[in-house]
């Protein structure tokens, strides 16, 4: 068989189910060969019984007897469906006694077509042995068979027949095992060509999508960090000029769209050259980071089992939950936020909600920041969400903002 590592574990799941029609196509033509089995004891013992001297106790007649049981005992168990699972060794010690207990039928018997005792003990050597094993066990009974032949007193011609009956099962024993694990060894050689051509696709993909990544970075990189400048000096311009604070705000929220973009921009370029993506599990770290970065007055809590969701779905909450708290950090600067993960049966739901003091419940008329910016943040959270089946509901309550993200997982 070929092996395509040395540890079994670690194949492809094209390979196991390779190995896996091996061992279903071999204890599939032992089913079908073991009646054959049953029908070589019984044509043994007929003509043991028919033959002379017969089964008896005084005599030549118990050594027959004998011979015969220790025969009929090694065939049933070498038949059997646990014999297989013996080592090489005992199933070595089991086919030399059937071997040795038909070549003294044979001995006892001259007249009797108990030859075919011995051919079958070569049949199990060759079929179910090692090569060399196999072989030199089945070598020895046909030498042995050809001796007792011989010594009972049967022609040159009886010993030859004997001899080529031997010869024939062992050849027919190997030609059906070769072509067995012929086969074997082509499929998982197939499954094995078939992975090596999926790593190959693979890693021409990575490779591209290394490619698109390094363009990426190049382009936005240089556009928005230019973008980003420009914006820096605008701003101290506009602050120079005594521009109005309509003007000073739009600078403003300008440079933080140019700042999350260059940061979306690095993560998709993470994403494309194949590094991990955020998930909901890393929700508190995302907290911490808005409490501690952006000074948000922020707490997290989960409710139900945790799990592993898919990748899609979990990344979409993730990014919901990070939009909704960058604009409570834009919007609603001050507020006491919690975010809520829960875990239902069918459903996960992640909820963000900010509740603003009740002096700042109604914000000055020449707030820029509310006027500002083109709208797009639920938006794009409601076409993520939806691309992966789920939904968001948001809105203002009484004492603020919340945001219900929910996905079918």
């Amino acid at each position: 068989m070929v092996e395509l590592s040395a540890n079994p574990g670690g194949e492809s799941r094209r390979v196991a189910d390779a190995r896996s029609r091996a061992e279903h196509r071999l204890g599939h033509q032992r089913d079908i060969l073991r009646p054959l089995g049953w029908a070589v004891i019984l044509v043994v013992v007929a003509s043991t019984v028919d033959a002379h001297p017969g089964p008896g106790l005084h005599g030549k007649a118990v050594g027959v007897t004998l011979a015969l049981c220790a025969f009929v005992a090694t065939l049933a168990r070498a038949v059997g469906d646990r014999f297989p699972e013996r080592g090489y060794g005992a199933q070595a010690g089991v086919i030399a006694a059937m071997g040795a207990a038909g070549v003294a039928l044979a001995a006892l018997q001259p007249r009797g077509a108990t030859e075919l005792a011995a051919g079958a003990a070569v049949w199990m050597a060759v079929a179910r042995l090692p090569l060399a094993l196999g072989v030199a066990l089945g070598a020895a009974v046909t030498l042995a068979l050809d001796v007792a032949t011989a010594l009972s007193g049967s022609s040159s011609a009886a010993v030859l027949a004997a001899t080529l009956l031997c010869v024939l099962l062992g050849l027919m024993a190997h030609f059906m095992k070769q072509s067995r694990e012929s086969q074997d060894r082509t499929e998982v050689l197939l499954a094995q060509l078939e992975d090596a051509r999926d790593e190959q696709t693979r890693a021409a993909a990575i490779a591209e999508r290394g490619r698109i990544a390094s363009e990426l970075h190049d382009v936005l990189a240089h556009s928005l960090s230019g973008a980003a400048i420009q914006l820096q000096g605008a701003r101290v311009l506009a602050e120079r000029e005594q521009a109005r604070p309509q003007m000073r705000a739009a600078i403003d929220r300008a440079s933080e769209l140019v700042k999350d973009g260059l940061t979306n921009a690095r993560q998709a370029v993470g994403a494309l050259r194949g590094e991990e993506l955020p998930t909901v599990a890393q929700l508190d770290s995302l907290v911490e980071s808005f409490r501690d970065d952006m000074n948000v007055d922020v707490t997290l809590r989960i409710e139900g089992s945790a799990r592993t969701l898919p990748a899609d779905a979990s990344l979409a909450l993730y990014r919901g939950a990070q939009e909704a708290l960058t604009n409570v950090a834009r919007y609603a600067p001050g507020a006491s936020t919690s975010v809520l993960l829960r875990y239902d049966s069918d459903r996960t739901t992640v909820s963000v909600e900010d509740r603003l003091p009740a002096s700042s419940l109604a914000p000055p008329s020449g707030s820029g920041l509310s006027k500002v910016g083109g709208g797009r943040g639920l938006a794009g959270m409601r076409e993520r969400l939806a691309r992966v089946g789920g939904s968001m509901q948001a809105g203002p309550t009484d004492e603020g903002w919340r945001v219900d993200l929910d996905v079918p997982a």
